[in-house]
């Protein structure tokens, strides 16, 4: 008969059973009853029965509890599961490849499914994996499906790293002009047309439907013209008939009035013609700052309209320009009254870290 494997000595039946009190695991609370009867001198047998195991089991239980040397070694693990399909060194180049996107000319596809990266991996690396474990990776290495923005294709990318890395020197000679001690509010600006042709966007859905949301086709329209200061959640807008010069100085003197006392703002904004007139009279507490020509993504006030649209303005009908300008103005109010999404869309470490 194979002689019973001994306890470690470190431990008794009195220590197990106090462990045992405080334990919250309940299988974890049978192993260790089971084991302090062998302390106190029962069998193995009357151990399993205790544990409602059988006397194997309770073998096993011995030698994880002498092997780990503490209670928290009779805890169920996760099972490590299967090896992973791909290393770490073919998720970082699926990365990049994602990140780049297809060339049509050489994949033959203009934006990249689960089953084109399931043949690029194979050719690449003679891995055979299937969709949903592509799928899976892509999860985990931080990819997911989303709307391109359009990007002009005459973007000078090199102007907006320039435009950002200067950006601490631009406001420091800014905050040389103002007296000392003035406070610097960064405001960033744009106008954003909202019509009776309206936007439809995506929603929620059963597999296999596809949803309809209601289209007019209808022309008329007005502009939003906001203003956020996302460093103290707060906002600035004009819902207007026309983008023109007179309408930017209406939203220049509001956003004037929206500046804290004694602060200065530096009013980030493109180059539109209603921006750069010499005609436009910029009020004294606010420096017109303007970004590189074709970079509307260095504007967070571009990712506000699509929060506003995605929830307030899009799928709808309206029944006339009193009633567009209606629903803008709800939409903008909703915003400003939500200062947490201000400052959650708009901060930008590149131009708030200065």
């Amino acid at each position: 008969m194979t002689k019973a494997i001994s306890l470690r000595v470190d431990y008794d039946g009195t220590a197990l059973r106090r462990l045992a009190k405080k334990a919250k695991d309940a299988a974890q609370v049978r192993r260790l009853l089971a084991l302090a009867s062998i302390y106190d001198g029962r069998s193995r047998q009357y151990a399993s029965e205790i544990g409602g195991v059988t006397v194997q089991i309770v073998r096993d239980w011995v030698l994880r509890f002498n092997e780990r040397g503490r209670p928290a070694g009779l805890i169920n693990t996760k099972a490590p599961g299967g090896r992973a399909k791909l290393n770490d060194a073919q998720r970082q180049a699926l990365a990049k490849i994602v990140e780049r996107g297809p060339i049509p000319a050489v994949h033959g596809v203009v934006r990249w499914r689960r089953k084109d990266l399931v043949q690029w991996l194979f050719q690449e690396f003679r891995v055979s994996v299937d969709e949903t474990t592509v799928g899976r990776e892509l999860k985990t290495l931080g990819f997911a499906k989303l709307s391109a923005r359009p990007r002009h294709y005459a973007q000078n990318e090199l102007e907006g790293e320039v435009f950002k890395k200067n950006f601490p020197a631009a406001l420091a000679e800014i905050r040389k002009k103002c007296a000392p001690g003035t406070d610097i509010e960064i405001w960033w600006a744009d106008e954003a047309r909202i019509g009776q042709k309206n936007k439809v966007t995506r929603r929620w859905a059963r597999r296999g439907t596809r949803p309809s949301a209601p289209h007019d086709q209808r022309t008329m329209w007005a502009y939003i013209f906001g203003a956020i200061c996302p460093k103290k959640g707060k906002g600035a807008g004009l819902v207007l008939p026309y983008c023109d010069t007179e309408a930017m100085q209406e939203h220049l003197a509001e956003i004037s009035n929206a500046v804290d006392p004694g602060a200065h703002a530096v009013l980030i904004l493109d180059q539109a013609g209603w921006h750069v007139t010499p005609r436009l009279k910029v009020p004294d507490n606010i420096t017109l700052m303007f970004l590189p020509p074709r970079s509307p993504e260095l504007n967070p006030v571009e990712n506000l309209w699509q929060f506003m649209r995605d929830n307030w303005l899009s799928n709808r009908v309206f029944k006339d320009y009193d009633d567009i300008v209606d629903q803008c103005c709800r939409a903008w109010n909703r915003l400003v009254d939500q200062p947490w999404n201000i400052i959650s869309i708009g901060m930008r470490d590149w131009a708030h870290r200065s």
